[in-house]
């Protein structure tokens, strides 16, 4: 076990230790680094995070972040409300927007049905897009999870849940890989996929 010179120093490791994919010696390399900084700009650093988090909302049509009840793209009049894109998180929505080649609107699961995990879709935003569909207004719903099992059991579980709403379903292009996740993907390769997504479809026995 690490021993270190200073209970605070220590706390503050632990601190920086639960977040995602920062192992004990990064979580100590951050905190010597925030020692070595001036106290402004760790004040700085500090106050950023606690306004983040008392300031951020999650939009109440697609939960994506917002500084406002509705999100800037759910609020944007120019983009084409008619043409829904689901995600699994908030990362799949920036990635999907540098490609600047989608102009419509999403919709943030925030995860993916997992068994494994202990995600159900009762864990997810799949009720509230449900209900998006059916209140009318959407002509099309692409299906923009990551090609993986999870992936598609999300999709497939969506598309049973919405077969009689009439709208359109739509895949990305099998241009990526199957199990990669669309954040590490190129922004060329993610922008093709949109512009060349294809119909959904599903075994017939399925």
């Amino acid at each position: 076990m690490e021993h270190y010179p200073s209970l605070l120093l220590e706390k503050a490791v632990d601190e920086f230790y639960k977040l995602p994919g920062v192992g004990r010696k990064t979580a100590l390399k951050m905190v010597l680094s925030m020692l070595r900084r001036d106290r402004e700009s760790v004040e700085s650093f500090a106050k950023a995070i606690v306004q983040l988090r008392n300031e951020i909302n999650y939009c109440h049509i697609c939960h994506n972040i917002s500084e406002n009840e509705t999100c800037e793209i759910c609020a944007n009049t120019k983009r084409d409300h008619t043409t829904v894109c689901v995600v699994e998180n908030i990362r799949d929505v920036m990635s999907i927007e540098r490609t600047r080649q989608f102009n419509g609107v999403y919709h943030v699961l925030g995860g993916m049905i997992s068994p494994a995990d202990g995600i159900s879709y009762n864990d997810l935003e799949i009720a509230s897009l449900v209900n998006r569909v059916e209140a009318g207004g959407i002509n099309e719903v692409i299906f923009a999870l990551s090609p993986t099992m999870e992936g598609d059991t999300t999709n497939f579980y969506i598309y049973k849940k919405l077969q009689q709403s009439g709208v359109k379903f739509s895949i990305l292009s099998r241009g990526i890989t199957v199990g990669n996740d669309l954040e590490y993907i190129d922004e060329v390769t993610l922008g093709r996929s949109i512009q060349w997504r294809t119909d959904y479809k599903i075994n017939p026995e399925g």
